[in-house]
């Protein structure tokens, strides 16, 4: 049996960032040990996301930890030796009548948060992106500043790497047992800790159902088509359908996918690329809405699972209400490779300190799920 200060459950983004965030820490004069059950990456949602980041968030606490997020990305080079390819190409959130309402409204929130964001009525759409066709739309939201995409996959192993580099030990092995102060390890045996954080990602409920913790986390899987048009329709930002497809530019490429349709969506599909989605839902409406991809050509695609929080698709950060030596890192629905850094150093913050100190995410915490008191985020993609 041995013992370590902190372990990590989950050596992706966010596991990662914490571990480098603590570890770099001066006042932390521990241990860190990140147990990571596939050091490939094949099939971690780190390494499978679309890898993008905005400010247009309904709830202002998202909009903090993407701002923090942004701001820490553009000075990679510097706090990681890495580049991330960082484009801000900016969100465009399209609308029709049945949801202008709730673009106003969100916008109202973004303004009182200072968030660079343009409304834009149909007339001065079609001026801005020539390129698309407006028909049926009431009303678009433009991101101006600080959104954008990056290279997610590099983000998360120069975590790593960096969180090595400040003594974090990477353990290969997978979580088949846990407890308030150990963790059972199907390879290594009991490894004992004063704090174990679950940031496991898609598998985090099935890690703190080994302790009897009812964690609303489940992986959902996603597909991203990466497709061609023979003529591109210019500069184009990160947009998102009213049908819920999304776009984006991704070097001389777009990639594009959406939510699956209705009844589609089980917990734990096979981590397969489902094609009839590009048939019957992406394709059509990406021909719809750019008449430039009424000829798109598919090129590649993958799977990946998101981290599905099924209470309010907003992540769970914080200690576990009972069983204090539990933090959880997970659940943010889309969102963790933005947030990662904003989230990895607030968890620092909490193991070293006893409370948040950059940002409070006590509104995240795990106690508004046993109170059944869901944070609602309207802008979920």
């Amino acid at each position: 049996m041995k013992s370590h200060d902190v372990l990590i459950i989950g050596g992706g983004v966010m596991g990662s960032s914490i571990a480098y965030h603590l570890a770099g820490d001066p006042a932390f004069a521990g241990k860190v040990t990140v147990v990571e059950r596939d050091p490939s990456y094949a099939r971690a949602s780190s390494a499978l996301s679309a890898s993008s980041i905005r400010q247009q968030f309904s709830t202002p606490l998202n909009i903090h930890l993407s701002r923090y997020g942004i701001g820490f990305l553009r000075r990679a080079q510097d706090l990681l030796g890495v580049d991330l390819a960082l484009k801000e190409g900016g969100y465009l959130f399209l609308a029709t009548a049945a949801g202008e309402a709730v673009l106003r409204a969100n916008n109202a929130v973004q303004r009182a948060e200072c968030c660079s964001v343009e409304l834009l009525e149909p007339a001065g759409l079609a001026q801005r992106f020539p390129w698309m066709a407006t028909d049926g739309l009431a009303l678009a939201s433009l991101g101006t500043a600080n959104e954008g995409w990056f290279d997610g996959p590099s983000l998360m192993q120069a975590f790593r790497r960096s969180a090595r580099d400040r003594g974090a030990v990477y353990v290969a092995d997978e979580a088949v047992g846990l407890g308030p102060n150990h963790v059972d390890l199907r390879a290594n045996g009991r490894l004992e800790a004063g704090t174990i954080v679950v940031a496991a990602g898609a598998w985090s409920g099935d890690v703190a159902a080994m302790t009897g913790i009812a964690l609303p986390v489940e992986p959902r899987r996603r597909s991203v088509f990466v497709f061609d048009a023979r003529q591109p329709p210019g500069l184009t930002p990160l947009t998102i359908d009213p049908s819920g497809v999304w776009f984006r530019p991704e070097g001389r490429f777009y990639i594009g996918g959406t939510t699956p349709a209705e009844g589609n969506d089980p917990a734990g599909a096979p981590l397969e690329v489902q094609h009839q989605e590009w048939d019957e839902m992406v394709w059509p409406a990406l021909a719809a809405r750019v008449p430039a991809f009424e000829a798109a050509k598919v090129v590649n695609s993958w799977a990946g699972y998101y981290e599905y929080n099924t209470f309010d698709q907003n992540g769970i950060v914080g200690r576990h209400p009972k069983i204090e030596s539990v933090i959880f890192a997970t659940g943010f629905s889309g969102h963790g490779i933005q947030q990662s850094p904003a989230v990895g150093r607030a968890v620092a913050e909490l193991i070293l300190h006893g409370s948040f100190r950059t940002l409070d995410l006590l509104p995240f915490g795990y106690e508004r799920i046993s109170a059944g008191r869901p944070i609602r985020e309207l802008n979920v993609v």
